[in-house]
């Protein structure tokens, strides 16, 4: 990282700091928007906040390691993330995963050439009777099938700006929401 990059994120982290405050209960939120905006906390962001927070850089680094929605690792703009519980695999889940492997050319753990998207598993999403689950960025997809993994990777390209957009009206932002169930962007 260049000396110019880490007066950048230290200023952000700074601020991030002055709105969340410099107490422990703090961490979690300057984190989440570190990695919100970076897509990861590298080492400097982590030793920054720890110095801020008045707390050790083993804690933090800690903390970055043991939520699995926080990466101390680059990931891709788009983080796709497959249920991996019983009732998944029950409902499913492994052709799901093959067809999105497939259509990604990735494994699950990696990110595409382009560093757009990432796949991992996550232990649980909640939706243990409309398995298999699937969450793409924030968008929670419930009950999917190999058929509709082509649309939803499209409904990412397209919501997350991976490509130019085809459709009038669709933003490029991380806040970005597209909404299936009205076939529209919010």
């Amino acid at each position: 990282m260049l000396i110019q990059e880490q007066r950048v994120l230290e200023a952000e982290i700074i601020a991030l700091a002055d709105k969340h405050g410099r107490k422990r209960s703090a961490l979690l939120p300057i984190l989440l928007a570190i990695q919100e905006k970076y897509h990861y906390i590298n080492k400097f962001a982590m030793q920054e906040v720890a110095a801020l927070l008045d707390i050790h850089p083993v804690e933090v680094y800690g903390v970055v390691r043991f939520y699995s929605f926080l990466h101390a690792e680059r990931r891709g703009s788009v983080m796709i993330r497959m249920c991996r519980s019983l009732s998944c695999d029950l409902a499913g889940k492994d052709a799901v995963a093959r067809q999105i492997e497939n259509d990604l050319g990735i494994k699950f753990g990696e990110t595409t050439a382009d560093g757009r998207f990432s796949l991992e598993y996550a232990q649980c999403l909640g939706q243990c009777d409309r398995g298999p689950a699937l969450l793409v960025g924030d968008q929670l997809h419930a009950q999917v099938k190999c058929s509709q993994i082509h649309t939803i990777l499209e409904q990412a390209r397209a919501a997350f700006g991976v490509y130019p957009l085809r459709h009038a009206g669709v933003a490029h932002s991380p806040h970005f929401h597209y909404d299936p169930m009205a076939g529209r962007a919010s």
